[in-house]
């Protein structure tokens, strides 16, 4: 599995804390970095495989035809795609124009992973996104005249004002379009962004606690009326279409992570980290000395609960120590009890009202 960060965006959206940057001339000089980047990792590269390619950031679509087939070129040049290889690029709806999906037909790229957020034109002004709903709507249109079929669709909710109604209609539009696959995120106050300081400020609510498990619920509903399997907390795909790469994040696959900010982990014990510094990146040419962390016994398992009881797939006691083992079960007892959660075998999983209490089974479950 292979992630690549795109660190640029046109502008900012005011929830967002993830790495990135609106400098635009800096992309050329970032394309040439990755590209040494590539080269220089290309052993631990063929070592995660190229069975996902994951583009992400950031905004890719903001690179231009060139730069994306820069990028593959280089790429493929170290390591074979694999046979029904999964490779995503995340767009943004207004990014999307029949011109730059057609340039893009020569570039393996079989799957787009589209952040529409809402379908309600006064939440994208709020949170500053670029796209209006019209735009997000024909975003999807291009796409499939594009022949990409393999779409995702990402939502969120909780928004300040944002009404179970609202929510409703938002839901119900986008379920309307039939992609095989959609996200679905609460919306998380990140210290230091523009929301949280209008937050401070009194400017903005949070959506409170009840109305924000109705959405859910509403959502959880909606989807599997409509054929969708709810397979991870936030996640619905249609049969046979649940994202590759982000499921073998869940099932603790090795992957790499290229560009600045990236994260690496070798499917073992060892995780590590680009420092996100776009500057330093660049002067370094992509050069740069990783943030490692070496993960302990207790980390391992708490990582192996986070990960394992966020899909319907569960939590393997048969992967840990006998110790662990008798933890786990033991922890799961009361939520066995209550519904939240089911064993089979070896395998414990949370049921769909322990979905909605995933935060809090979670928490017991640790050491």
């Amino acid at each position: 599995m292979i992630y690549i960060h795109i660190p640029f965006c046109k502008s900012r959206c005011i929830y967002c804390d993830f790495f990135s940057s609106t400098l635009s001339t800096s992309r050329d000089a970032f394309i040439n970095a990755l590209r040494n980047e590539i080269h220089n990792r290309a052993d631990e590269i063929r070592h995660a495989r190229a069975n996902t390619i994951y583009l992400g950031g950031g905004t890719p679509s903001q690179l231009t035809y060139v730069q994306v087939k820069e990028i593959f070129d280089t790429l493929l040049g170290v390591v074979s795609l694999e046979n029904g290889a999964e490779v995503t690029m995340e767009c943004n709806p207004d990014d999307v124009t029949p011109e730059f999906m057609s340039s893009l037909a020569d570039i393996p790229v079989n799957r787009i992973s589209m952040g529409v957020q809402s379908m309600n034109d006064n939440f994208l002004r709020l949170l500053n996104r670029r796209h209006t709903s019209l735009q997000a709507l024909k975003a999807v249109e291009i796409l499939r005249s594009a022949g990409y079929d393999n779409l995702s669709i990402d939502l969120m909710y909780g928004l300040p004002g944002q009404t179970l109604e609202l929510w409703k209609s938002d839901v119900d539009k986008i379920i309307s379009l039939d992609v095989p696959h959609l996200s679905a995120y609460s919306l998380q106050w990140e210290e230091g962004t523009p929301l949280f300081k209008m937050l401070e400020k009194g400017e903005v609510q949070e959506t409170d606690e009840d109305t924000s498990v109705s959405m859910y619920r509403y959502l959880i509903r909606r989807a599997m009326e409509c054929g969708y399997e709810h397979y991870e907390i936030s996640n619905f795909a249609k049969p046979g279409m649940r994202a590759k790469h982000n499921s073998g994040y869940w099932r603790d696959e090795a992957y790499v992570g290229l560009g600045p900010g990236a994260h690496s982990y070798d499917g073992a014990y060892k995780r590590s980290c680009n420092p996100p510094d776009l500057q330093r990146y660049l002067n370094n040419e992509g050069i740069i000395a990783q943030e490692i962390e070496i993960l302990s016994e207790e980390e391992l398992y708490e990582e192996q609960v986070l990960k394992g009881l966020r899909t319907i797939d569960g939590l393997n006691l048969a992967l840990m120590s006998e110790e662990y083992q008798e933890h786990a079960i033991n922890m799961a007892a009361p939520h066995i009890e209550r519904g939240t959660m089911i064993r089979s075998g070896n395998i414990l999983r949370l049921t769909e009202e322990g979905f909605i209490l995933s935060n809090d089974i979670m928490s017991d479950m640790m050491l």
